[in-house]
């Protein structure tokens, strides 16, 4: 099995307990494949320490930092996408960086960073 990518839209789902996302989470879990989430996303989802879905999901993830070497490359990929959402380039820098599936419900845009970068990444809707 892949590694793969959370974003936003699958810690939104996981907080809000969403079964399917759940039994996916815990097939990759058993399967021995952690799930990478970049920081960023984590910020743009945790509201409240009273988000106990949201944190025991994550619990089962590896959150990974936004370095510099990783804000380079998202302003390049800025530049050649014409977009400027940097969650959105965590994500997919993340996924570069391992090769790694990326599960999204915003496809279209995670789509506009890819194209310019020259990988091959797969990009799964949720």
């Amino acid at each position: 099995m892949n590694r793969v990518v959370y974003d936003a839209s699958v810690l939104v789902a996981a907080d809000k307990y969403d079964r399917l996302i759940w039994i996916d989470h815990r097939v990759r879990l058993e399967a021995g494949v952690v799930p990478l989430v970049p920081a960023p996303v984590v910020a743009q989802v945790s509201r409240s320490p009273k988000q106990a879905q949201l944190r025991r999901f994550l619990q089962g993830c590896e959150i990974v930092p936004f370095d510099e070497s990783q804000s380079h490359q998202a302003g390049w990929l800025f530049g050649r996408s014409k977009t400027k959402d940097v969650v959105d380039a965590s994500v997919v820098t993340l996924a570069i960086r391992h090769n790694a599936v990326i599960l999204t419900s915003d496809t279209e845009d995670i789509g506009r960073l890819i194209r310019p970068a020259g990988h091959e990444i797969a990009v799964v809707a949720v």
